[in-house]
């Protein structure tokens, strides 16, 4: 299918603001890894700052001598054997049918295509952001701002992107402890999560999950068995960040997401601004004082 160029440039500009928002820097990004990798008194690198999201690959995406711009991949919510499932519909003003211009997506069981399109073609009811929850991750992104120790990270966001998410944290013990057999059962918007370090690569393994969350938009889903591994490495002024998700319940293998590049913001009066407060848009229609 083809759209004007227009709109893939308008499209570009509203995801850059959109992660600007997000990281809300508040000023430049210090060159890449032309500077040397700071590090910790212990040898390991220092992630610690304020991280602004930086180039990354392109969109794949084909323009033609007319300036047409053609996907070079089927709808994201089609199965690999599904048809005619990829008709865009009245709901385009929220981005979700014309933001598919990523080709890497998840690989569900054949028998929950139908959940993950359900999901999409309903997003204004389904997707999670609308009902005051956390993002969760992996669809958090990576964090704005580390502050590191010699035995944990404290992984702090900002999601001003999306004016119902408010701006959460993480704190990840580092020190080689494995995951706790009691925290373990219970459930997370974030998982239980732990850390070690494989040579220069912060390792970050995530289990007990709820299912409430999505991996990103577009009705992609997971069970409470889903398992997170993240990877931050610094090369001089840039974060690099990986991660793969593992769901055996829902998903027909691992799924690697993109690469993502910041840049280290170096400026002295970056801030982070408070998170927006969740907005209760039902009050208006609570009829009695029973709480529920």
């Amino acid at each position: 299918m083809r759209r004007p160029l227009l709109y893939a440039a308008a499209a570009l500009l509203v995801a850059a603001g959109a992660a600007g928002l997000q990281a809300q820097t508040n000023g430049r990004a210090a060159s890449g890894a032309a500077a040397a990798t700071p590090r910790m008194p212990d040898g390991k690198p220092d992630l610690s700052g304020m991280w602004a999201p930086g180039a990354g690959p392109g969109r794949p995406v084909e323009v033609d001598e007319k300036g047409n711009v053609e996907e070079i991949f089927p709808s994201r919510r089609c199965g690999p054997t599904q048809v005619n499932c990829d008709g865009y519909t009245n709901q385009s003003v929220d981005g979700e049918f014309t933001g598919r211009m990523n080709r890497n997506r998840p690989v569900y069981k054949p028998e929950l295509w139908d959940k993950v399109q359900s999901f999409d073609m309903n997003t204004n009811r389904e997707d999670p952001i609308f009902v005051c929850q956390p993002l969760g991750i992996p669809r958090v992104g990576p964090p704005a701002r580390i502050l590191q120790t010699a035995n944990d990270v404290v992984f702090l966001y900002t999601i001003s992107g999306a004016s119902s998410q408010p701006a959460d944290y993480r704190a990840i013990p580092t020190d080689g402890r494995t995951h706790d057999p009691v925290r373990s059962q219970d459930v997370y918007f974030y998982g239980h999560s732990v850390g070690r370090w494989d040579g220069d690569t912060l390792v970050i393994e995530s289990i007990a999950f709820n299912d409430l969350t999505w991996l990103d938009r577009g009705g992609y889903f997971h069970s409470d068995q889903m398992r997170v591994t993240e990877r931050l490495r610094r090369e001089g002024n840039t974060l690099v960040y990986d991660v793969t998700v593992e769901d055996p319940d829902v998903l027909l293998e691992p799924w690697a997401m993109n690469t993502r590049r910041l840049q280290l913001n170096t400026n002295p009066n970056a801030y982070l601004p408070e998170g927006q407060p969740c907005r209760d848009y039902d009050r208006e229609n609570m009829v009695t004082q029973i709480r529920h």
